[in-house]
Order: structure tokens, then C-alpha cells, then sequence
């Protein structure tokens, strides 16, 4: 039987601290997957719910974006995916009621984690001007609350439309349809925060802002590098694809400012062996220190440039551009430089060189602790240089591997989600769709926050998500969303984006992944896209949380024939009606979905075109791969000062924290920690078990503090620091992002720490 909320707030005051583990998975991670389920669940809607996750008649698990293999077991799922499904097929309910009882200053005062224990929102909820309880309302009238809005808006660039990653394709592709018809490109999504500089990146020099790889490929490579990322916690099915790989001969470097149980070992829930004993992953493991990754791959390039017979000569003949600019500056990396940008000893990077010697495919995979640095295009744009040096793009077994962290961001990106569209994109719905879209660029994540801020932005519309916490700078963040004159949230649970509002707010619930979807065409199914470029269906089999929910695309067609009226063409009503109609026009205008019903009819899907993998054809500027030569950078800290890394805890997704623990790095019962390595705890004279305010330093002035986390005396490299986001989003500079990309540099945040008044 499924238990209650709870009641209130859990204290975490004292966090308790244990030795961090070495391996991941094997039966304690069966337990609590087990526990969380039935908490939210209970026992036989657990057993019914998880044995159709990633299944092919299945529905794709809402959590992270790592792709099936072909042959799928029974329980095709992971410990998080498991919570993120248990979270949405809770049988727990945020009614009318419940909102009733708790005034918006009463939940403004709550954690993110005891928002989001309440359960599935039921009904539209309406905030008007000046209340403080939301109030049910019928769609209808939700409708015509956003569509005045928006009509009294001087330009429809006053409107931000902001996307979660767990968005389908159909209602991705009708979204972005309806945005750009009313008039704006404004169309910020989650990717702005991620991996928006893997796609600048490799955009530039591959031409396609997305992996080289699919899941074969990490069966067949020789090395592969993981860098910047923590598969165990993030994205723990990619072990059992490291865990083939490893039985299959190959060798993994990790590159990683902290250990990370999942890289140390795997203890395969799937196989007695697994449980048992586990199979050990990295073969070596560079503890590098933040912002490090593009000095080391640059001495790489080097070190391959001085081998003989290293380059693969004929590949960079035939398939590169700008060799020779590339070499000059590889062949003046400097070993002393390296050694203090990475915090690595030369033995170690002499071994890794070893590795990449004798490897002939090689796949280098990575994730945040790449992408949110100030030098995050360079970095990535490095790691292309040291692939291609080699032949590795274009060959079974190699590639890049970009991981991306939620189920369908890659395919909301496909789908014209994006602020910057390509003119090809808009000329195809011109020619599809009869109106001409709009052609100047709009706000990512940060010029929307800057345009609410400064009152240019007037609506504010989300698709799913949490926006006010994974944004960065979150003080600036708040008061640029008070300032909207509407927030509207669809979404399947209550978040802190619900209770920091504009003068009036819209909840509008939807369904989940996880629940059928009846339109007036019958049963209807969604299909997301991977991270690998896969395309599937997407079908959910439980009765929806309430009668008063409506699915996305619905969300988006009755919201679009309510603004646009008669003047559209667009046959909104038929699109809601049966959702095989949105994919004949996606087929129609986005390359690659060509026979889009027929395809996805078949229960493996079907991979998208990816012209570097497929026929080593690149459509960049040159018509070929780019070699890039950037000066190296690497943050430098005054002293005294650590630099800070803002992750996840074990018991979170994104913004969504399931628990309050962190078993792999041994942290129970609270999130207010501050992971440093002991010998800069001692020069600090701060000790284990002591509470610090984190004190943000950046060239603005401004003092940015998160007060109250305990110091954890953790092996992370020396000078660097940890501490789960969003409690430190808070220490983000809104102007501190990358280059060229422009995500927040949440991965390399300068502070000091100051004893705490709590201590």
C-alpha cells in the first residue's frame, strides 16, 4: 500500500556522514528502488508500472535520455528511472483542496523536496492578481487568461515559451508551430543549461550538433574516455553498456574531479555475477581539477603529433580543414602549464597517452562537468581536434558521445525548439505551413531571465519543468519572474516554480509518460528521441491521475486555436484529434523523418541521419570536419578560494529530489553539504563536521551566499569543491556563462567559505 506525504518539512540540520562506496547498483540499489516504488505505488501497481518501462510496447521512462539496446530484459531500468516513473504514477494528489489549505506564502516556505512528495496535480489551478491561494478553474477560462495576455502584449516577443526536455516530439513540434505563428522565436529550453555548447561545439566542426555513436559502437571501441560525467547517478544504464564493452576488451579512461562508485565498479543487478562480485570499469582514472579537460586533451594533441604514425594522415587529407593552424598550436602546449590546469602528474597523462596509442577506436563521452565552464566550447571543440587526429569520427567503435541528461531533449531540439532556428527550418514551415515565421533570433535561458528582469518580457509559458531552480543566479531568477505579468507551468507535480509567480499564475496538470492518452481519434502514442539519435513510440497504459488532465499536444492546440483563432490555417482541432497527423507534417518538414508513421511502427524505431557517422560527409562551413585552434584556458583561483562544482545528489533528477541521502558518496539525511578535499580543509583551518556559509566571488561585487552547509572532508582534487544544485544555483552569476554557448558556468564558481552563524 502507497503511504502518505508527508506532513512537514524534514529536518536536515544534521546530515550524517559515512565512508563514500566503490561500487554501484547490486542489491542495495534493488532495495531502494523497491522502497521508493512501493511508497509512491504500492505493490502491484509497482509491478504492473515498472515492467513496461522501456519496454517496445512500452512507454520511455521520463528520466534521462540514454537509449534500449536491442535485446531488452524484463526489468529495463535503473534505480532513478524507477523513481522518476514512481514519482509520476504516484497514487498521491494535490486537489483543489490541497491548495485550499496551503496559501502560496505558506509553500514558498517549503523544500523542493516536500513540494514535490505531495503527488500528481489534478485540476487547473489559478492565481489571481493580488491572492495568495490558487483557485481551481475550468480550462476554458485557463485558456482565456493566456490568450488576453497575450493579445495585450505591444509584440509577441513580450512572450517567453520555455520547453522541459521531457516534452514529446508531437507536442514539441506543435509548440514551437504555435510560437513561431504568433510571432516570436522566443523558445528557451532545458539544453540552454546542459549541453548547449556540445551542440555549438560540434555544429562548428562536425556539422551536426549532436553524437557520432550509436549504443553498438561502445560494444566495438578499443578506449573510451568519460569525462565531466557521473554515469552511476546520471545515467546508470550507460554501466551495463561500459560493463559490455569492458567484457568485449576495451579500456576506459575516467576523467573526473571526484571518485565516482559507478566508474570504480558495477554490480549488475541483472546477472548473479553482477550482484556478487561486479565488474570494475576504469582502468584509469584522472582526477582532474575543474575547467582542467581542454589543457589535457591540448597536451594529448601534442604528445599524438610528436608520435610517428600516430595521425591518421589519410583522414585528416581527405576530411579535415585547418590542420596546420591546429598543429602550431598543439605543438606549443606546455608541459607546465598542463600539470597546473589539470592537477595531474605527468606519469599519469603519459599512461593515459599510452591508452590512446594503442587504441584504433576510440569514443570520448562527457556530460556537465564539460559543458558549464566558461571555456566550454574550446574544451569540446579539443576533444574533436583529438578525435580526429586519429580517424575517430566516421568509424565503427568511435566517435563522440555527448550524454544528454533528460528523455527528449535531444528531440525537442529536432523538433525547432530552439531560439536560433536554422533559415533551411523556417523555410520548410513557411513552404508546409503558409505563414512566414519570424526570423529574428530569440532568448535562450539567460536573455529570458535578463528580459524579464528588465520588464521586456512580459508572459511567461512553460512547457514541463522546474525553471525558477535549475535556472542559475536564483535571487535575480525570482524577481525576474515576479515581475511577469503571467507564469503559466503545465505540469505533473507541484515545484517551485509554481510559488514564485507573476502577478497572476496558471498550473494547467498534463499527463505523464506513464498514462493513456484518449483523443478523439482514439488511443494515441508519442515518440521521443534518444541520445543516440533513436526515434520511438512512447505509449502509456495507466488511467490518468484525474479526468481533468489534458495531454501536452491538447494543452498546445486548444491554447493555439483559442490565441490564433480563424487567421490560422493550421488544423489545430485535427491535430489533437489524432497526433498520426502532426508526425505526416514533421515528416514533411524535418530531414531525416521521412515515412515518420510507417518507421516508428516499427517497435525498435529507427535511427535519424547523422552524415559524419553514416558517409563521413560534413556540412560545415568548409564541407568539412574543422580543426580548431583556441588558446587554452583554465579557471585560476585567488588564494584562499575553491572552486565549485554544483551537482546532483544519488536521490535526485534535475531539480526533482526523490530523498535526502547521497548513499554512493555517503551523505544521509540532508542536502546542506560541502564536499573538500581534506588537505584544503586544513590550510582553511575549516574542520570536518563544521557548518560554512558558501560566499560566492564574482568581478560584479555582488555577494551571492548559500548559508548553512557542513563540510564534508571528501577526496576531491585539490582546490575544488562540491555541493548539490539547485541549493547553489543561488552562487551562479546570471552573466557568468560560456563562451559562444552561453550556459551558465555553473561547474567553476569561485567562493570563499565562511563560518557559519549556525555553527
Amino acid at each position: 500500500m502507497a503511504s502518505k506525504p508527508p506532513a512537514g518539512d524534514p529536518v536536515q540540520d544534521a546530515p550524517q556522514v559515512a565512508e563514500p562506496k566503490h561500487a554501484a547498483a547490486g542489491l542495495p540499489a534493488i532495495g531502494h528502488t523497491l522502497r521508493i516504488a512501493q511508497q509512491q505505488m504500492g505493490v502491484r501497481r509497482t509491478a504492473l508500472t515498472l515492467l513496461r518501462v522501456n519496454q517496445k510496447d512500452g512507454f520511455d521512462c521520463p528520466g534521462c535520455a540514454w537509449p534500449e539496446p536491442a535485446h531488452r530484459h524484463k526489468a529495463e531500468f535503473c534505480e532513478n528511472g524507477a523513481k522518476a516513473v514512481a514519482e509520476e504514477a504516484t497514487l498521491r494528489r494535490v486537489t483543489p483542496d490541497f491548495f485550499a489549505a496551503h496559501p502560496v506564502s505558506d509553500l514558498a516556505g517549503r523544500s523542493g523536496y516536500w513540494l514535490g512528495q505531495q503527488g500528481r496535480l489534478t485540476h487547473p489551478m489559478y492565481l489571481p492578481e493580488g491572492g495568495d491561494h490558487y483557485e481551481p478553474v475550468d480550462w476554458q477560462r485557463a485558456f482565456d487568461i493566456i490568450a488576453g495576455e497575450l493579445k495585450d502584449l505591444s509584440s509577441p516577443d513580450e512572450a517567453v515559451f520555455y520547453t522541459s526536455g521531457r516534452t514529446s516530439n508531437e507536442a514539441a513540434f506543435l509548440y514551437q508551430l504555435f510560437a513561431r505563428e504568433l510571432g516570436t522565436n522566443n523558445l528557451p529550453d532545458c539544453s540552454n543549461m546542459c549541453h548547449e555548447s556540445s551542440g555549438s561545439a560540434l555544429s562548428e566542426t562536425i556539422g551536426i550538433g549532436k553524437g557520432s555513436v550509436l549504443l553498438d559502437d561502445l560494444y566495438q571501441a578499443d578506449l573510451i574516455i568519460v569525462a565531466g560525467q557521473n554515469p552511476g547517478t546520471n545515467h546508470p544504464r550507460m554501466l551495463s553498456a561500459l560493463e559490455k564493452a569492458k567484457s568485449n576488451g576495451a579500456r576506459i579512461i575516467t576523467v573526473n574531479p571526484l571518485p565516482e562508485a559507478g566508474m570504480e565498479r558495477f554490480k549488475n543487478p541483472q546477472t548473479p555475477q553482477g550482484m556478487l562480485k561486479g565488474a570494475a570499469l576504469t582502468d584509469l582514472f584522472l582526477q582532474i581539477r575543474l575547467g582542467g579537460d581542454q589543457a589535457l586533451f591540448r597536451l594529448l594533441n601534442k604528445l599524438i603529433l610528436a608520435t610517428e604514425g600516430a595521425v591518421d594522415e589519410t583522414f585528416v587529407a581527405e576530411h579535415t580543414h585547418g590542420f596546420e593552424e591546429f598543429a602550431e598550436a598543439a605543438r606549443a602546449a606546455d608541459w607546465d602549464e598542463t600539470l597546473t590546469a589539470t592537477g595531474l602528474t605527468r606519469d599519469s597523462i603519459d599512461e593515459a597517452l599510452k591508452m590512446v596509442l594503442a587504441s584504433k577506436r576510440t569514443i570520448v563521452c562527457w556530460a556537465m562537468g564539460l559543458t558549464q565552464h566558461k571555456h566550454s566550447v574550446p574544451t569540446i571543440r579539443e576533444v574533436v581536434n583529438f578525435l580526429l587526429l586519429r580517424g575517430n569520427i566516421g568509424r565503427t567503435g568511435a566517435g563522440v558521445c555527448p550524454v544528454r541528461g533528460h528523455s527528449n531533449v535531444q528531440g525537442d531540439r529536432t523538433m525547432g525548439i530552439f531560439e536560433r532556428p536554422a533559415p533551411a527550418f523556417l523555410d520548410a514551415l513557411e513552404k508546409e505551413f503558409g505563414f512566414a515565421p519570424p526570423r529574428e533570433h530569440g532568448y535562450d535561458v539567460v536573455r529570458a531571465i535578463r528580459a524579464l528582469r528588465d520588464g521586456e518580457a512580459k508572459v511567461f509559458f512553460a512547457m514541463g519543468g522546474n525553471f525558477v531552480s535549475a535556472s542559475p543566479d536564483t535571487d535575480v531568477t525570482e524577481a525576474a519572474m515576479r515581475r511577469a505579468r503571467l507564469t503559466v507551468h503545465v505540469s505533473t507535480k507541484l515545484n517551485r516554480s509554481h510559488v514564485v509567480t507573476g502577478a497572476r499564475a496558471l498550473i494547467l496538470p498534463t499527463l505523464g509518460r506513464t498514462e493513456r492518452d484518449l483523443q478523439g481519434g482514439g488511443e494515441q502514442f508519442v515518440t521521443v528521441e534518444d541520445s543516440m539519435g533513436m526515434v520511438h513510440a512512447s505509449r502509456g497504459r495507466l488511467e490518468p491521475a484525474s479526468a481533468h488532465l489534458l495531454s501536452e499536444p491538447a494543452i498546445v492546440a486548444r491554447l493555439a486555436r483559442q490565441v490564433l483563432g480563424e487567421g490560422s490555417a493550421t488544423p489545430w482541432e485535427e491535430f489533437e484529434k489524432d497526433y498520426a497527423t502532426i508526425r505526416d507534417r514533421i515528416a514533411r518538414v524535418i530531414p531525416g523523418f521521412e515515412n515518420f508513421n510507417a518507421r516508428v511502427a516499427d517497435p525498435a524505431g529507427f535511427a535519424l541521419p547523422h552524415a559524419p557517422r553514416d558517409e563521413r560527409r560534413f556540412t560545415t562551413a568548409t564541407g568539412k570536419a574543422n580543426f580548431t585552434a583556441a588558446p587554452v584556458e583554465y579557471p585560476e583561483l585567488p588564494p584562499g578560494r575553491l572552486l565549485l562544482q554544483t551537482l546532483r545528489s544519488h536521490d535526485q533528477y534535475n531539480t526533482t529530489i526523490y530523498g535526502l541521502d547521497d548513499r554512493y558518496r555517503g551523505i544521509k539525511n540532508g542536502r546542506r553539504v560541502v564536499l573538500v578535499n581534506p588537505d584544503d580543509a586544513r590550510e582553511l583551518k575549516i574542520a570536518d563536521g563544521g557548518y560554512v556559509d558558501l560566499v560566492g566571488e564574482w568581478k560584479d561585487g555582488v555577494e551571492r551566499r548559500a548559508p548553512g552547509f557542513r563540510v564534508v572532508h571528501y577526496p576531491t582534487a585539490r582546490g575544488c569543491a562540491a555541493a548539490y544544485y539547485p541549493e547553489t544555483n543561488v552562487l551562479v552569476p546570471l552573466d557568468a556563462t560560456a563562451d559562444t554557448s552561453n550556459t551558465p558556468a555553473s561547474k567553476s564558481v569561485v567562493v570563499r567559505l565562511e563560518q557559519s552563524a549556525t555553527d
